[in-house]
């Protein structure tokens, strides 16, 4: 599925420190394009996508069965700013997002919002990545 990638996509899927263990948060996954990249990389790992449209979430589900199957991938309805892990879920290691206004700087008071969320879901030395740099930057967990 990969080969199906934007070449801004697999820039930024390949941009990022994926290790086949981690596990992945992608926030605003859109109908799961990147997500999907990612699993495909992942062993061991799991990626977790999120996004608050229902229809995004939908999509991705419906067109990621296998890798839905097999474990290394979820989908959640759910805003960043209203994002708690969930009792039976590890924290994350490394987490991005591609055009989330939150995190780009385009809506700063959701943004802080988002950053608590994250560095709650995280583990102490998780990573953050957003788009906007060359392909990506790194942001700071805030802890």
């Amino acid at each position: 599925m990969t080969s199906r990638l934007s070449p801004r996509l697999a820039g930024i899927v390949a941009a990022l420190p994926l290790e086949p263990h981690l596990r992945v948060l992608e926030i605003g996954c859109g109908p799961g394009a990147a997500a999907r990249a990612v699993a495909e990389r992942l062993t061991t790992g799991h990626i977790l996508a999120v996004d608050r449209s229902h229809a995004a979430i939908d999509q991705l589900i419906a067109s990621s069965g296998d890798l839905i199957a097999s474990g290394r991938l979820s989908a959640r309805c759910v805003a960043i700013e209203d994002f708690v892990v969930e009792e039976d879920e590890e924290p994350f290691d490394l987490v991005f997002a591609i055009r989330v206004g939150a995190l780009d700087g385009r809506h700063p008071e959701v943004g802080r919002v988002a950053l608590r969320r994250i560095a709650a879901a995280t583990w102490p030395d998780a990573r953050l990545f957003v788009d906007g740099g060359d392909p990506l930057r790194e942001l700071v967990i805030p802890r």
